[in-house]
């Protein structure tokens, strides 16, 4: 029975409607760009006014006036101007391209351009008139590109400049040589602005030329030249390059400098005795490089110098050597090859430091000059071979201004005095790890902020008067021989505290509530200790948890599904408990947003595997490439003096890697991993897995799983461990597992599976033991060779391929067959001239589109 002609009128009104609604729907989501904002309109208009329009400005013939379309217009769209690039989602300026644009003029520092605070992008190229500009600062303007051509343009038409400061902005070129012929110069900073190839000679040799600063340019590369005795350079940084080779005698030409920063570059050789010509010089860092030798006794005469880093080089030196240098507060010797020499009669002689780092510098003992010491703010005397009991006259040593003390990996054994607290008053930083130290806990003073006293031979329980500095951010107790219960007192801490690192002690008993209504709480280690019971409830106040470790205790609770609450929680680490029942299907408001690090191993869990859980975790289904850094927490003091140290904490966790248990002391934010491993669950391995792309280790093994092994697990490209072994899974291993390139454990074995072994890729570099114990697998790394070559592709591929293909030509059918319907229909609307009637129908009402203009909030 055919169709009748209203039915078919319904039917194509019905297509059309839904094309319409895609239309709508597309135009809709691709958005309109936003007009420009009016702030940056006008700004761009009193650019233009600064200058005039003089076809002479440009010497192209190409040239003409870009300003000449921007119009003082109240619905005139600067986007639209020539010359000027908007951001297509907020409207703003991010670029604007002046270069041969017939321009004349001066560019002063209030010059509105400098208020496009989103400009990326600048080209200011043949604007003549700038010829008489003295000074150029576009310092700290990270998003702002400039390019070798206008660093060039810079040096041909900036002749007077003599300050230019282009700090932290995106150059990534070579330095242009012309730059040597901007003879006016006097200061020159480049530093962070991601230069490269070899830094021109010229540069050091401008005859004006006071200050120089290009460091921290990882890819800039040169030589110190040989310099005159008229060269009028007073500061000179070279941090954080790749410059390299010897220092030049010539060095001690340089009269005038008063600071000379070359840390962490390749250089090699001796230091020069002329360095000791340098009597102006207050500030001389020459850390982290390859110098060897002596120091010369030459430095001695630097009478004015007040900061002096040589650490982390191959130096002998004598300490004596620093008796002269009366104004002397910074010396950083440590990690140079030096034996330390003193004669105690000329202690009273030492200049007074603030700072002073002698770690890993082969010291048997505390050095006795730190006795008269009573302004030192920071003192390292780490790494060394300091053995027996502290003395008791270091508890005096600069015991109101001490606020860094650090001990860490030495002999020490105790104090020689029994103190119940110790005695320095503005104490903010005491480390004490890797030592030897017995007895109870030391307590800090309550000033602390940051006390970690972890791999010693403490013992007892951990002293109540921990609960009362109310000030501290760190505690790490870990790894000593400390046991009893954990003080109820602790959650007194949260208020300020940001990490409890309390593992591999003896704790027992159960959790106590750790944080208060007012928590800083980022991170909990209480793994490896004997505490039992649940996980304590109040975990669900710590809202700005980032990391849980309660793994290898004896807690005996169900799947703390609640914990999903917390919006920061990334690592949940809860193996080798006692964990019990099946982890029940997720509450929306229980959805762990941010969670990278899951491991539950070695418990008791059981029922199939948390398919909407797997479905919640978002944060492991994409992958940040922008998370390739570790999981840290800077701290930054600021001692008496205004002097500001940095320090870096981070997370360390243990996991099961490739099949071995695996220390990470960094953990990477780019790092996700699920280990279910040692458990009871059963059934199939659900599809949704192949969601997870950001995964890197998938650990299922030892637990009654069935069913074939998904393929769409080919999805997870950046997996690179894969662990199902000792479980029942069935069927053939899926050939799209070779397509996991990065792919570099594999282990299937003890399972039910049959047909021919994937090879190619990866999978040619599995041995024997990633496939044993499957009586029907076949071929290479295995002994059994398949029979025939229709084993060589795995029924579920073909399966797949079959069904891949059943179902594109239904879809395809049922394409042809909507089009031919459509197509006939409407050809009959057209050759019966019913195009009005289809207008007035699908397109004649269409509601207008209202225009939305959405604006980012100013930075």
């Amino acid at each position: 029975m055919g169709l009748s002609f209203p039915l078919i009128i319904l039917i194509v009104r019905f297509v059309v409607s839904l094309m319409m609604f895609y239309l709508i729907l597309s135009a809709s989501s691709s958005g309109v760009q936003p007009l420009c904002h009016d702030d940056e309109r006008f700004a761009l208009l009193q650019f233009k006014e600064s200058f005039i329009i003089n076809q002479s400005a440009s010497e192209k013939p190409s040239a003409y006036p870009k300003v000449s379309s921007w119009k003082l217009d109240q619905i005139s769209d600067c986007c639209k101007w020539d010359g000027v690039e908007c951001n297509k989602d907020t409207g703003h300026v991010i670029g604007l391209d002046l270069s041969s644009s017939c321009l004349k003029g001066f560019l002063n520092s209030n010059n509105s351009l400098f208020r496009l605070a989103h400009l990326q992008n600048l080209n200011l190229a043949e604007i003549l008139e700038l010829s008489k500009l003295v000074s150029l600062d576009l310092s700290y303007n990270p998003l702002l590109k400039l390019q070798e051509s206008g660093l060039t343009g810079i040096a041909q038409n900036l002749t007077n400049l003599k300050v230019l400061y282009l700090d932290h902005v995106d150059i990534s070129s070579n330095i242009p040589n012309i730059l040597a012929n901007l003879s006016s110069l006097t200061n020159l900073s480049l530093s962070k602005c991601d230069l490269h190839g070899e830094f021109p000679v010229g540069i050091f040799h401008l005859p004006n030329l006071q200050l120089l600063y290009i460091g921290f340019n990882k890819y800039l590369t040169g030589c110190i030249p040989e310099f005159n005795r008229t060269s009028p350079l007073e500061s000179l940084e070279l941090a954080h390059t790749n410059f390299y080779g010897e220092l030049p005698d010539s060095i001690g030409n340089l009269k005038s400098l008063v600071e000379l920063s070359m840390r962490s570059c390749n250089f090699s050789g001796e230091i020069p005795s002329s360095l000791g010509n340098l009597t102006n010089l207050i500030d001389l860092d020459l850390q982290s490089n390859s110098l060897h030798g002596s120091i010369p006794q030459s430095i001695s005469r630097l009478v004015n110098l007040e900061t002096l880093r040589l650490d982390n080089n191959y130096f002998r030196v004598e300490f004596e050597l620093f008796l002269r240098l009366r104004k002397l507060v910074e010396l950083q010797l440590s990690g140079n090859n030096i034996s330390f020499i003193t004669n105690p009669s000329t202690n009273s002689t030492f200049a007074k430091f603030r700072i002073l780092l002698l770690a890993q510098c082969d010291l048997g003992e505390f050095p006795e000059f730190l006795r008269n010491q009573d302004r030192l703010e920071l003192l390292d005397l780490s790494g060394n071979k300091i053995h027996g009991q502290v003395p008791k006259w270091m508890g005096n040593v600069s015991i109101e201004t001490l606020w860094g003390l650090a001990l860490v990996g030495n002999l020490l054994t105790g104090f020689d005095q029994l103190l119940v607290v110790l005695p320095y008053l503005n104490l903010k930083h005491l480390m004490l790890d890797s030592n030897m130290l017995q007895g109870s806990v030391p307590i800090p003073p309550p000033s602390i902020a940051f006390y970690s006293v972890s791999n010693n031979r403490l013992a007892g329980e951990i002293p109540h008067l921990i609960c009362n500095l109310s000030l501290i951010t760190e505690l790490d107790l870990s790894s000593n021989n400390l046991s009893g219960n954990l003080p109820q007192c602790l959650g007194n801490l949260s208020a300020s505290l940001t990490k409890l690192d309390l593992h591999n002690n003896s704790f027992h008993g159960t959790i106590p509530r750790i944080c208060g209504e007012a928590n800083e709480l980022m991170m909990i280690d209480f793994s490896e200790n004997h505490l039992q019971g649940r996980v304590p409830r109040s975990l669900a106040d710590c809202t700005k948890l980032e990391a849980v470790n309660l793994g290898n205790n004896q807690i005996h609770d169900i799947f703390p599904s609640w914990l999903g609450i917390l919006p920061e929680l990334r690592i949940l680490i809860l193996r080798s408990n006692e964990l019990y029942g099946t982890i029940e299907s997720s509450d929306s408001n229980f959805d762990f947003p941010k969670l990278h690090v899951i491991d539950v191993s070695n418990n008791d869990l059981s029922g199939k595997l948390p398919s909407e859980h797997f479905q919640n975790w978002k944060a492991m289904q994409i992958v940040d490439v922008e998370s390739l850094k570790y999981m840290e927490e800077y701290q930054t003091l600021v001692t008496h003096s205004g002097n500001t140290m940095s320090f870096t904490n981070t997370y360390s966790m243990i996991i099961i890697n490739k099949g071995t248990e695996t220390l990470y002391e960094k953990v990477n934010g780019f790092l996700v991993v699920i280990d279910l491993s040692n458990n009871r669950f059963e059934g199939e391995i659900p599809d949704v897995v192949g969601n997870l792309k950001g995964l890197n280790l998938l650990n299922l093994s030892s637990n009654f799983l069935t069913g074939p092994i998904p393929f769409i697990l080919a999805n997870l490209t950046w997996l690179e461990a894969l662990d199902l072994s000792q479980n029942k899974l069935s069927g053939a291993i899926p050939l799209q597992l070779t397509e996991l390139t990065f792919l570099s454990y594999f282990n299937v074995s003890h399972n039910r599976l049959k047909g021919p072994i994937p090879s190619g890729k990866q999978f040619d570099t599995f041995d024997n033991s990633s496939f044993s114990e499957n009586p029907e697998l076949c071929g290479n790394p295995l002994s059994k060779k398949c029979g025939n070559l229709e084993d060589s592709v795995p029924p579920s591929s073909r399966h797949n391929l079959e069904f891949s293909f059943e179902f594109g030509w239904k879809v395809v059918a049922i394409g042809y067959g909507c089009g031919f319907l459509f197509g006939a229909v409407f050809g009959q609307i057209v050759i019966t001239k019913k195009y009005g009637w289809f207008m007035k129908t699908f397109v004649v009402g269409q509601p207008n589109r209202r225009r939305v203009n959405w604006r980012g909030r100013r930075n």
